[in-house]
């Protein structure tokens, strides 16, 4: 039975940074396609990063440069390292893995009915 669990959400000021991990069970992150997600309220739940098994990376426009998704693969842990964040970042985080691998390599970082979702964290930016 896989298990994705979320840590390391929490309240910053923008500008600041957060480091967001997901420990994983019942599967081995090398095997698959990992990434997260996030989702506000009143807002659909949106593709933030993803890697695949290959190390190659995704992310979205929005998150470029500020945010980088990383992997142990000897801890099977998923990492998503946040600096300079904004207000608009404010968000329930979760960690994914998507056996069909549609999330990382098909464009858009869009969501399938085939991906597994951990329980999230949150993440709130004040101005």
């Amino acid at each position: 039975q896989m298990q994705l669990t979320e840590f390391g959400g929490g309240s910053v000021q923008a500008g600041e940074s957060l480091r967001l991990s997901c420990v994983v069970s019942g599967i081995t992150v090398k095997n698959y396609c990992m990434g997260w997600f996030r989702q506000s309220p009143g807002k659909e739940r949106e593709g933030v990063a993803a890697i695949d098994i290959d190390e190659s990376r995704t992310y979205a426009d929005s998150v470029k440069g500020r945010f980088t998704i990383s992997k142990d693969n000897a801890k099977n842990t998923l990492f998503l390292q946040m600096n300079s964040l904004k207000p608009e970042d404010t968000a329930m985080y979760y960690c994914a893995a998507d056996p069909s691998f549609a999330f990382c390599v098909v464009s858009g970082l869009g969501i399938n009915d085939h991906i597994d979702w951990g329980q999230g964290t949150q993440v709130t930016v004040s101005s």
